[in-house]
């Protein structure tokens, strides 16, 4: 089994503002990083008689994400990337999915946030509470969520399911 989930939030400006090498870094560590995982791990899980690679993406690789495009350009390419690694190792009973979690709990939201607030020049309290106006249970993700839906799709129980992107996002709507 394979759980790729590197990944930087990148930087938070509009495109014109956005510096090439912040581009590259994101798309380095959120896109390249899981080819670069993925393509030292198939052979071993091929070896194993086949097995489970589960993808992080995001709501941002379904959704508009504004002053957010290099983060949401590699999360998209992440559920791409997902369904075409499926097809390819599917003979080889190489199962394949990937997890678009929502606005999940802690830190890396709040420094998220504070980044979206000074971008819009609004407060930290607007931004997160417009989040949740776009989320259908108003509520944000606990990471055990997260968590326990790569245990499902890893284990027997998820045995046949390949090829998908399962958001786990309390009803994810919009992104602010």
């Amino acid at each position: 089994m394979l759980v790729n989930n590197a990944g930087i939030a990148g930087p938070t400006a509009k495109v014109e503002d956005i510096r090439p090498e912040d581009w590259d870094r994101c798309i380095a560590v959120d896109l390249n990083g899981m080819f670069y995982c993925t393509r030292k791990a198939m052979p071993l899980i091929k070896a194993a008689g086949g097995g489970s690679i589960i993808n992080l993406s995001s709501a941002a690789g379904r959704l508009a994400f504004p002053m957010r495009t290099p983060y949401s350009a590699a999360k998209w390419a992440i559920v791409g990337f997902t369904e075409s690694l499926a097809a390819e190792a599917g003979p080889d009973k190489v199962r394949v999915n990937c997890i678009q979690p929502g606005i999940v709990e802690g830190e890396r939201i709040e420094r998220v946030i504070a980044a979206k607030a000074k971008g819009l020049g609004s407060s930290e309290e607007e931004v997160r509470r417009r989040m949740l106006e776009g989320v259908s249970l108003r509520t944000t993700i606990p990471p055990q969520d997260i968590a326990n839906m790569a245990l499902y799709l890893a284990t027997a129980p998820g045995r046949h399911i390949s090829g998908q992107a399962i958001s786990v996002c309390g009803g994810t709507r919009y992104l602010v």
